[in-house]
């Protein structure tokens, strides 16, 4: 009766390539948030003087933007630290974290655009449409830019995908704007400004969702996608020689691409307990891709 560890291995080529990963990510996240806070300036003061709810809106995305992708960047930054006595596994997990705190940020700031939009139509207000454009359309080429460099990144990275919804809802925020100000110029309508803005909303919250349902089920330690505790029963029970019964199978995720497993193995009494952990070990690498696994083998009393 024993037990194998999953261990973290500086040395292994997969950490060493999940490191260079991690130091692009940061170097990334870091020029997109100097690109979005030096722009957000810039919009907020071409906002209060338009008038556009459209370009205000973009701008408080863009201030929320700035933390998230200043948050992303610790993220990244946390996790090149490598385990220690207090912590067995680094900081890999704060990368999640910091995900779903962005991905809340992203359904907040969709709620406030929302509520101010649905106050703008009930009381329209004047726009000047073509200060709007310009200010918008200056703003969609540094956030075409800041989105070119993050989208170079792990696009598998959940931190990396927080930082890219926020930069692609500004760069929707700022295609609205253009769209608000080309309505007003032509036809002076105005509602039009708030309208664009709730469709921007919309877009935001679905991306918050989508990244708050991923890394809330990381956090909970849910099962990862892919993997199924009844399957890995049945396949074990019918693939590993002296293996009677499979048990208390448990499977999560350290973070995106780095899943967990452990399980108790109950052997036959003609069994080898070492053969039989090497091979379950080596079965869940090859049939469900599983490096970390921690086995236990009891003997039949």
């Amino acid at each position: 009766m024993g037990a194998s560890h999953p261990h973290h291995d500086q040395s292994d080529p997969h950490n060493h390539h999940a490191l260079l990963d991690t130091q692009d990510g940061r170097r990334r996240t870091a020029i997109a948030a100097v690109l979005t806070f030096t722009f957000m300036i810039v919009e907020i003061v071409g906002g209060l003087i338009s008038g556009s709810l459209a370009l205000l809106a973009d701008a408080a995305h863009m201030l929320t933007d700035t933390g998230s992708l200043a948050l992303a960047w610790l993220g990244f930054r946390l996790a090149e630290h490598p385990a220690d006595d207090y912590r067995s596994f680094g900081w890999a997990r704060f990368k999640v974290l910091a995900a779903f705190v962005n991905g809340l940020a992203l359904i907040v700031l969709a709620v406030w655009i929302a509520i101010e939009a649905v106050s703008r139509l009930l009381n329209p207000h004047p726009v000047m449409g073509g200060l709007l454009f310009g200010v918008a359309f200056a703003g969609l080429i540094v956030n075409c830019i800041a989105f070119w460099v993050l989208h170079g990144g792990d696009h598998d990275d959940l931190n990396m995908q927080g930082a890219i919804w926020h930069v692609a809802g500004d760069m929707l925020g700022s295609v609205a704007a253009i769209g608000a100000a080309i309505v007003i110029l032509s036809t002076g309508w105005m509602p039009i400004d708030p309208l664009l803005s709730l469709l921007v909303a919309l877009i935001i919250s679905f991306g918050g969702y989508r990244l708050v349902r991923k890394t809330g089920h990381i956090l909970i330690e849910g099962v990862p996608a892919g993997l199924s505790t009844k399957a890995i029963k049945a396949d074990l029970e019918a693939q590993i020689p002296g293996a009677v019964a499979v048990d208390h199978i448990h499977a999560w995720a350290l973070n995106e691409s780095k899943a967990l497993v452990t399980v108790d193995v109950t052997a036959s009494e003609a069994a080898s307990t070492e053969a039989i952990r090497r091979a379950v070990k080596a079965r869940l690498k090859s049939a469900f891709g599983v490096e970390h696994v921690t086995v236990e083998v009891i003997s039949p009393e």
